[in-house]
């Protein structure tokens, strides 16, 4: 088994309020593998970015990790200084960001930002560099290449911008990049080309990916595995062909059914009734017990951890019983 690249272990993330302390992810745990793609989908305020935020050290204020690791090549990294922990951004973890513009300068070339990044974190010269900085864009399909990186971003369409960005969140060589939401200011015609850039180009450079998204056919195109997160916690992470096909949690159960399937004659979706709570009012036991058609007693009182259920792990009461069995 090879060693995981990033290891997060039991996260907890809070907002510290005049009326108390918001707990925005609670008991966050996975593990993304070198090379892999980890995809991260849940419902708006499910705690998506906020995770990618916390592992690239880029909260909020007053946001803070209140507990829990996060560690990446063994090397924990949660509880470093700014600077240190600024050297490791951009080094070994790139960042992509939803929409382009929050991720370029409009005062600078697009050619002086990716030369300033790759001579941050690589001992190059200033003409390697730029021979580097053209080669990125030609890898990212930018036609030009050498002319364009004069330009500033306001000269580039919505999805070569994106483009530029992915070229610069591969200019230092990462080990990891994560990918909040890279498709969702595009349109959807782009879309599609932007994924399989990404993913061609990270396969290439051997880097791993934590992919936020809410958009399902993003993750079974894209993805090895996927975490699926309710409220704050991770409802069900696996395979991602076996959280599609068979998922093993009930809210997993209505978001796959809520996504039209072109080969079924189907008159109405599959809906999961009420909403996720805010964070100042999440119920006792399971989150997810007042919309879940198969609660029981146990559910309103006790919060599940992750289980064995199946190829996936789900946080559900109704695996307790076959993990039992299995321990006996």
């Amino acid at each position: 088994m090879t060693a995981p690249l990033l290891e997060v272990r039991h996260l907890r993330v809070e907002f510290p309020t005049r009326r108390g302390t918001l707990v925005a992810l609670d008991d966050i745990t996975f593990d993304i593998a070198p090379g892999e793609v980890l995809g991260v989908v849940g419902e708006s305020g499910a705690g998506k970015s906020l995770t990618g935020a916390a592992i690239i050290g880029l909260l909020e204020p007053p946001g803070r990790i209140a507990a829990g690791e996060i560690r990446l090549e063994g090397q924990r990294i949660d509880n470093l200084p700014y600077e240190r922990l600024r050297s490791i951004r951009g080094r070994k973890i790139g960042a992509i960001f939803q929409d382009p513009l929050t991720s370029l300068n409009p005062l600078y070339t697009i050619g002086r930002q990716l030369i300033e990044t790759i001579q941050t974190h690589l001992p190059v010269s200033h003409e390697e560099a730029r021979q580097r900085a053209v080669r990125l864009l030609q890898e990212t399909g930018i036609q030009a290449a050498e002319a364009r990186l004069d330009q500033y971003p306001h000269q580039f369409s919505g999805g070569m911008r994106q483009r530029v960005v992915i070229a610069l969140a591969l200019a230092a060589e990462p080990k990891l990049i994560v990918a909040d939401e890279p498709t969702t200011a595009l349109d959807v015609s782009i879309q599609a080309q932007i994924i399989a850039l990404l993913k061609r180009l990270c396969k290439e450079h051997g880097a791993a990916v934590m992919l936020v998204t809410h958009d399902m056919g993003v993750i079974a195109e894209t993805c090895d595995r996927v975490a699926v997160m309710y409220a704050g916690r991770v409802a069900e992470i696996g395979p991602v062909q076996q959280v599609i096909h068979a998922p093993a949690h009930p809210y997993t159960v209505g978001l796959m059914g809520s996504i039209p399937v072109m080969d079924e004659d189907r008159e109405r979706l599959l809906q999961i009734d009420g909403s996720m709570p805010r964070l100042n009012a999440i119920p006792p036991g399971c989150a997810f017990h007042p919309r879940c058609p198969r609660a029981f007693e146990r559910c309103h009182q006790e919060r599940p951890n992750l289980l064995d259920a199946g190829a996936t792990r789900a946080a559900c009461w109704l695996h307790a019983a076959d993990q039992q069995r299995r321990v006996a």
